[in-house]
């Protein structure tokens, strides 16, 4: 099967049965990204967490005493 990276457009086979494949077959929201761009966001994203100025706007979850 042949993807295409959603930032990049870059171009790169995969396995037909890899988990990639039947997500993106299954699921046509779910996009493909290439390791390459994968890494750069995920190096960037480390780095502006490490500034401090990153904020996680992520629902608490309250402890419930049920």
């Amino acid at each position: 099967m042949r993807v295409k990276c959603v930032i990049c457009d870059k171009i790169e086979p995969i396995e037909d049965q890899s988990f990639v494949a039947k997500r993106l077959r299954n699921r046509p929201i779910h996009t493909y990204m290439c390791n390459d761009c994968s890494n750069r966001i995920s190096e960037k994203t480390q780095a502006r967490i490490e500034t401090g100025n990153f904020k996680f706007y992520r629902k608490r979850s309250e402890k419930d005493d049920w």
